[in-house]
């Protein structure tokens, strides 16, 4: 397996859970635990974007971990994630890397789980590798309204049919995203045709936005050892 970087997006605010990356989860705060892991899955380095002041004057920090202060203007719960990500991988040292996005919100993410993105991804199929888990297929019923009509979401022969003769259905989890540095910076964000995914079962596929959410993955977490 070659060599990647890992990216580790921390932002302040937080509505759902006050101060969610920098709380302590089973002792450690959930962004360096997520930093954490993707060196012991084998990251190079790994990258801190964030605008949490106390996380960029930590002392005592890893030397492959490299904070970068996030600007004001990209740190509002409004951003998505494609203009944080161009600007914490702007540095032309990372031309050329894979990069390997973990955000701290999913810790129930193994290293299992990263490797088997990667190795993924080295086949050289997919622009984009992510992590998804099974969810109810009866979504695949659903639609959108268009005016007057009612626009199927997929086929609309899914909406006459017994759920359990619909297709599986697969919802990304956030847990890990695999791509190239260069392609995603020519590319200004994750959209393409071409993305791989992996398998995480839905109970590892927790993500925290609330205070309930931190207490219940915690809970699992330390049931889990």
């Amino acid at each position: 397996m070659t060599g990647f970087i890992a990216v580790v997006p921390a932002r302040a605010g937080s509505k759902g859970a006050p101060g969610k990356n920098t709380r302590d989860f089973a002792g450690v705060p959930l962004w360096r635990r997520a930093a954490e892991q993707g060196l012991s899955a084998g990251a190079e380095h790994v990258v801190v974007t964030t605008d949490i002041g106390a996380i960029l004057i930590e002392e005592g920090l890893p030397s492959e971990f490299k904070l970068i202060a996030r600007p004001k203007e990209l740190a509002d719960d409004s951003v998505p994630m494609a203009p944080v990500l161009m600007h914490a991988l702007s540095d032309p040292h990372l031309a050329g890397t894979t990069i390997v996005l973990l955000q701290p919100t999913s810790p129930l993410r193994s290293d299992a789980d990263i490797r088997a993105a990667l190795t993924l991804y080295q086949r050289g199929d997919f622009d984009l590798v992510l992590s998804a888990s099974e969810v109810d297929r009866g979504v695949l019923k659903f639609g959108t309204r268009e005016g007057d009509r009612f626009a199927p979401l997929r086929e609309a022969e899914h909406c006459f049919s017994n759920r359990q003769s619909l297709p599986a259905v697969w919802k990304p989890n956030g847990a890990v995203y695999v791509f190239a540095r260069d392609w995603f910076l020519e590319n200004a964000g994750f959209v393409t045709e071409r993305i791989g995914m992996i398998e995480m079962p839905l109970e590892r596929s927790f993500d925290i936005d609330t205070d309930t959410d931190f207490e219940r993955t915690e809970a699992v977490f330390l049931k889990k050892g």
